[in-house]
């Protein structure tokens, strides 16, 4: 009677860790975020294990089935599409659920987008503050704002098709002249950085098409 959370590479399959590799072969069972996804990295890995879907859109109605299914001896463990589980994505739930019971938790280390993004991003990391996604509507000016004084490295995820108008909202609450840094398709083929001001990171980006997963890192308030 085990969870494990086990994190996936975020492009890069050679980022597996080993021990990530020994959990997946010993469990019972998987929990995905899209099985097509983990179906993919586990053939790759030459890993044959039931897969069964855990989701954000899933996981209030499947929890207590999970936990049910741990309590009666399974072994289990959660993997997201990328990275480390709860982060951005589902887990935090079960993992709760699992205290509550007294049902053992051990969470692997392993890939995660933001961490490189901050350390490459050139801005300072020894103080940071992730936010994730912000709201895309309700809340979301009320965050920028309670942000506006935050004197920490600030971390962000963002989609493609919003960073522009994510970047033009940064600019107008902490400046255009922040120092900031985005991070897209990391650890894959076309990954880039792109570091300067806000408004100069808005120029270079105005007229590329932007894709892949992205990470915004901007600097704290001097």
């Amino acid at each position: 009677m085990k969870l494990y959370l086990v994190p996936t590479p975020i492009g890069n399959l050679e980022d597996i860790t080993l021990r990530a590799v020994n959990v997946l072969r010993s469990v019972d069972a998987i929990l995905a975020e899209d099985t097509r996804t983990s179906g993919i990295l586990l053939k790759h890995l030459q890993i044959s294990k039931p897969l069964h879907s855990y989701h954000i859109f899933n996981e209030h109605q499947t929890v207590q089935r999970v936990v049910a299914q741990l309590k009666a001896g399974k072994t289990l463990a959660l993997v997201s599409d990328a990275g480390t589980p709860a982060i951005s994505d589902p887990g935090f739930l079960l993992v709760r659920e699992c205290l509550r019971n007294e049902i053992p938790v051990e969470c692997l280390p392993g890939p995660t987008a933001f961490v490189p993004a901050l350390v490459n991003s050139g801005l300072p990391a020894d103080r940071f503050t992730f936010e994730g996604f912000l709201p895309h509507k309700k809340g979301r000016q009320t965050r920028l704002s309670e942000l506006a004084e935050e004197e920490r490295t600030m971390i962000f995820y963002e989609s493609p098709h919003r960073l522009i108008k994510t970047l033009e909202q940064f600019a107008a609450v902490f400046g255009p002249d922040r120092p900031a840094s985005v991070s897209r398709e990391l650890t894959k083929l076309f990954e880039e950085t792109v570091r300067g001001s806000l408004q100069e990171i808005i120029t270079y980006f105005a007229d590329k098409t932007i894709k892949g997963e992205i990470v915004i890192c901007v600097q704290g308030k001097s």
